[in-house]
């Protein structure tokens, strides 16, 4: 049988994939690797930045490339195989990264250039890139003695294994609830849309009526519109007690043993705390700083956000009577109030913001700033029909990138929207190797009578994933490990969160605002009204975010080994955040995949402290224009191509100027006024 991944490949070719090829080939491309890294370690000549790092930074191409098409699919396609594999293949990636970061002989070598770096003319990103081999070695073990080397290979195995897990209890947690709902009043106050889809959902299943799911499209419209009050409980109940259950998708004893497992791997490693050891390699430095910003944050925003929830609760009692604010009744009412204040209703604003009209409006805010072209193709090969693919052209018709888009939920897709990508952009002798990029959303399905129409917030979040996405298209390094969004952490959501402030402008609305029947441009009433109520509940929004970081922080700043108890735990770390009443059946932790299955572990902060920089960067484009040529050129120049080749405040400096202020987040937000 003709396996395609143990051949070299540019497009993934996913059609002729079947499952039983994986393994075959990470087993091949493994071998293929290990062969690589020996002609490193057994060269004879003195090590140099070209036969060491360099020759380190190009191995292992192909099992690369194979390793991002397979867990890109565990994540956006996956199945009961896929996840056995990848119970199987993690072990082995993990095995063989160990290997390199504890091989003395190649540790030596990286060493020794490391050692002569300031005789040797490097340009900054081969200056980059020689610090981050050497301390991808002196970071993960090569300095100690062999029996604490096998006790980290054992833990990264383990850490491996459990991560995954975690996340396969999730998604299964998510699939196996349903609301069924039977009669008309249940669904009183939900969008016809939203009910057209729910009764869709039922009759695929064989049932009468509506069904309601975890998924964000259906959850979120019946937490928001629905007017049954035990209803919004019910599935705000469900959604919140993911892996919380006690039963075979119980995540509580995962968590535990990851966090656990994290500190005792940085205290190998001889820092304080998995905090201490990630952070040193990030902007932000250290917990302390960390925490110091976050309290600075928490500060400003409380008071307006308790100012916040006391209107919203007389809101409620006026208008319903409900003595307590529940949180299930936060959306619900906040939505409400939203309508009264501003006249404003995101039911009323979906039929302007047809998916298909916002995807062209992003492509042509980003062909105004960056002089790019979509071009939908149908030649390109994807792993599901709903995948949609372009081809990226710049301004010469030279090929930029081939961007994938996948937008809306499926069983066998996790939940969330995320940037990846298939292929890393690189430049290898005379060849600009061009990047393939992923955005993956769970957005509203069209239904029988209707389009996708999209809620704001999905508009948003559409732009945000197209930031990331332009981060890896319009990467311009040589290196593919600095390439793109390969950069510090808390740097990574600059690009992503600058782009939804195009979200609130009338010259971009008018570029994709338009009705999907009449074609009638948004009104200007409407646009004025999404930019009044742009820092509407600003500071129970920001405390809510403030809280996930706290969150994160306790679970990995400190040693977790007294803690027994997860909710007990995890209601002390959110601590003075918290505004409604704590629900004893939920638990935050359980299901908080971005940092015990995603990257962000002591680094949730990063979504709040990325908020400063793009607040500051935005306004130099609101100085000089949204579509000032010369400074997308600069973003582009310092930032968006630059990916990791040099330390990221030196790269935003370059462009702004100077160093990031927090009063233009302040000011954007509303807080400072707010809290004058």
């Amino acid at each position: 049988m003709k396996n395609v991944l143990l051949e070299p490949f540019d497009l993934a070719p996913f059609s002729a994939i079947e499952n039983q090829h994986f393994k075959p080939a990470f087993e091949k491309a493994l071998e293929k690797a290990r062969k690589e890294i020996d002609l490193i370690i057994q060269s004879e000549e003195s090590p140099t930045f070209e036969n060491t790092v360099e020759a380190l930074e190009f191995s292992g191409a192909h099992l690369d490339r194979l390793s991002s098409l397979f867990f890109n699919l565990n994540s956006a396609e996956t199945n009961e195989e896929i996840q056995a594999l990848a119970q199987e293949i993690s072990p082995m990636l993990t095995e063989f990264s160990n290997d390199i970061a504890l091989n003395e002989a190649l540790f030596k070598k990286v060493e020794k250039v490391y050692e002569e770096r300031d005789t040797i003319d490097l340009t900054t990103e081969q200056w980059m890139l020689l610090e981050k081999k050497y301390k991808y070695f002196s970071r993960n073990g090569a300095h100690l003695p062999e029996e604490k080397k096998a006790r980290l290979r054992d833990i990264d195995k383990e850490l491996a294994r459990l991560k995954l897990t975690f996340g396969e209890h999730v998604l299964a947690e998510t699939n196996r609830y349903e609301l069924h709902l039977t009669r008309k009043e249940q669904i009183e106050g939900l969008p016809e849309d939203a009910q057209e889809t729910a009764a869709q959902l039922a009759a695929s299943k064989g049932k009468e009526g509506w069904i309601i799911t975890l998924d964000f499209p259906s959850y979120i419209p019946f937490m928001t519109y629905a007017r049954n009050r035990d209803l919004r409980k019910e599935l705000s109940i469900a959604f919140g007690s993911k892996g919380f259950h006690g039963d075979e998708l119980d995540n509580q004893d995962l968590i535990l043993q990851i966090a656990q497992l994290r500190h005792e791997r940085a205290r190998l490693l001889g820092y304080d705390s998995h905090a201490h050891f990630v952070l040193e390699e990030r902007m932000a430095e250290s917990p302390d700083k960390v925490m110091d910003f976050l309290v600075e944050l928490k500060e400003k925003a409380k008071p307006a956000a308790l100012k916040e929830y006391e209107r919203l609760e007389a809101f409620a009692k006026e208008e319903d009577g409900i003595e307590h604010l529940q949180k299930w009744d936060g959306s619900y009412y906040s939505e409400k109030l939203k309508q009264k204040l501003f006249d404003l209703d995101d039911e009323k604003l979906k039929p302007y913001f047809k998916l298909e009209n916002v995807i062209s409006g992003v492509f042509r805010i980003a062909g105004e700033l960056y002089g790019l072209s979509f071009e939908e193709v149908t030649d390109i090969d994807t792993y599901h029909e709903e995948v949609k693919t372009y081809r990226v052209t710049d301004e010469k018709g030279n090929l930029t990138a081939i961007f994938y888009a996948d937008f809306h939920p499926r069983p066998g897709k996790r939940g969330g929207a995320w940037m990846t990508s298939y292929k890393p952009q690189y430049k290898q002798g005379d060849r600009n190797e061009r990047p393939h990029i992923s955005i993956v959303c769970n957005f509203t399905k069209p239904t029988k009578t209707k389009p996708s129409l999209l809620t704001f917030n999905e508009v948003t979040t559409l732009f945000h994933e197209f930031g990331h996405a332009l981060h890896g298209m319009l990467a311009d390094t040589t290196y593919p490990s600095l390439s793109g969004t390969s950069v510090y952490w808390d740097f990574v959501e600059l690009p992503s969160q600058i782009m939804e402030n195009w979200c609130f402008e009338k010259e971009a609305l008018e570029y994709f605002a338009h009705h999907y029947e009449t074609g009638e441009l948004l009104p200007m009433e409407m646009i004025r009204k999404i930019k009044e109520s742009s820092n509407f509940m600003e500071g129970m929004a920001t405390l809510r975010q403030l809280s996930f970081g706290f969150l994160d922080m306790a679970w990995h700043a400190h040693d977790p080994s007294g803690i027994d108890q997860v909710k007990e735990f995890e209601v002390r770390a959110f601590g003075d955040t918290q505004l409604f009443e704590d629900i004893p059946e939920t638990c935050m932790s359980t299901a908080f995949s971005h940092i015990f299955q995603g990257g962000y572990s002591a680094g949730y902060y990063s979504y709040k402290w990325a908020e400063v920089l793009d607040a500051d960067a935005f306004a130099y484009f609101k100085e000089n224009g949204i579509f000032n040529k010369e400074v997308a050129r600069k973003f582009k120049a310092c930032i968006l191509s630059k990916g990791g080749t040099a330390k990221p405040m030196d790269l935003y400096t370059e462009f702004r100027g100077s160093e990031p202020k927090l009063d233009a987040l302040l000011e954007r937000a509303g807080l400072l006024k707010k809290t004058a």
